[in-house]
């Protein structure tokens, strides 16, 4: 496993943003219309996003003191940059950090395109994604997920540096949060191709002993329960 002095590392995943709202309904629907505009990294969040969001600030806000986050680096990318906003309420003295590395997975010229439509549009590119998979697949001027790990394991290469006996919390998204899992596994360690999948809003955490982090639980969402709740009953 790499040596790390970090004393603790949490992942939160962002809420549900828009582009997550109009793939789900591009699928349902099997529109191969392009649902979203724009660029990517502006994305916000979708109402039940924010409202996913906050939930956080109780998570954040129920550690004891000196065993919660003491330092944030969040991705540059707007949805992210927002559920940590929402979060903040929790956490007003920790310092934030926005690291560009943290940026989701880029796409290329297939940014923002649901499945459906990447395959109306390019049938060869998406036959060749179905056939390599995602950890292994670039899009033309995009990234595989291979490709997100190696910078990935730069971040957690210069955060051993810099943070050691920091307790750390990483604000990004799912493909981040897959390769901090594959990076921080060690030399060896499987390429990830059937993790459970990382919930809007989760949390994952890795315990340093000041020599290693080691995953400690996986994408946990207990604390949307009472969300989850209000939405059964509304």
């Amino acid at each position: 496993m790499p040596p790390s002095s970090v004393a603790a590392l949490w992942a939160v995943r962002h809420g549900q943003s828009t582009a997550n709202v109009a793939f789900a309904e591009a699928e349902r629907t099997g529109s191969t219309a392009l649902p979203l505009a724009g660029r990517d990294s502006d994305v916000p969040l979708s109402a039940l996003g924010q409202a996913q969001a906050r939930t956080l600030v109780g998570w954040l806000g129920g550690h004891a003191p000196g065993t919660g986050p003491d330092l944030v680096v969040c991705s540059p990318y707007a949805r992210a940059r927002q559920t940590w906003e929402a979060m903040a309420a929790a956490a007003t003295d920790v310092p934030v950090l926005v690291d560009e590395r943290l940026r989701d997975r880029e796409m290329g010229v297939f940014e923002l395109h649901p499945p459906g439509a990447l395959a109306a549009r390019a049938p060869e590119e998406a036959a060749r994604r179905a056939l390599l998979g995602e950890w292994s697949y670039r899009p033309p001027g995009g990234e595989a997920l291979a490709d997100v790990a190696l910078r990935v394991r730069d971040f957690t290469t210069e955060l051993a540096r810099a943070a050691a006996g920091r307790r750390v919390l990483v604000v990004a998204h799912d493909a981040v949060v897959i390769a901090l899992r594959y990076v921080l596994s060690g030399i060896g360690a499987p390429v990830p191709h059937d993790l459970p999948p990382v919930p809007n809003a989760s949390v994952t955490h890795w315990r340093g002993d000041g020599h290693d982090l080691r995953l400690a639980h996986w994408g946990k969402t207990a604390h949307l329960a009472d969300l989850t709740l209000a939405e059964g009953t509304a």
